[in-house]
């Protein structure tokens, strides 16, 4: 008997704990990240092309997001993004700006740092390939004088 009683009251325990963290998630409060993609595919761009692009952040939650700081994987990728308070249901824009001057894959990230209550450290891409400058036509060598053809003087 005692040990029915014990598994009951463990269970109920169990059963109130987990009823109680579905609440705290189902009622979405706080504030919630969401981003119009993960990643930005820039394709193949030339070398020197504008290598700006942009992640739309809504705030699904039902308080105010903040955004505290987004940070590059590298100096190449710069992201920019206001930190001011963003309403409930309101959007903001993360700028990213890769510099197309380094030819090659580009594979890289951005953290964002926030008080969303659903992804506090939030992680988007960029990815494509920044192509070379085509090499000009070689051209002819100059011709110069042998030193040791005779003079004409």
């Amino acid at each position: 008997m005692k040990k029915l009683i014990a598994t009951l009251s463990l269970s109920a325990l169990f059963l109130g704990a987990f009823a109680q963290e579905n609440t705290r998630t189902v009622g979405g409060s706080g504030p919630m990240i969401s981003l119009d993609k993960e990643v930005h595919d820039y394709g193949t761009i030339d070398q020197g092309a504008n290598g700006t692009c942009e992640f739309k952040v809504t705030n699904t939650g039902d308080q105010p997001l903040i955004i505290t700081n987004c940070q590059g994987s590298c100096g190449c990728t710069v992201p920019k993004c206001d930190t001011a308070p963003v309403p409930p249901g309101a959007t903001t824009i993360i700028t990213v700006k890769y510099d197309t001057n380094r030819v090659g894959p580009i594979n890289k990230s951005v953290t964002i740092t926030s008080n969303a209550t659903n992804a506090p450290t939030k992680v988007v891409r960029i990815q494509g390939e920044v192509k070379g400058a085509e090499n000009p036509a070689p051209t002819s060598p100059v011709k110069t004088a042998s030193p040791m053809a005779p003079s004409t003087h």
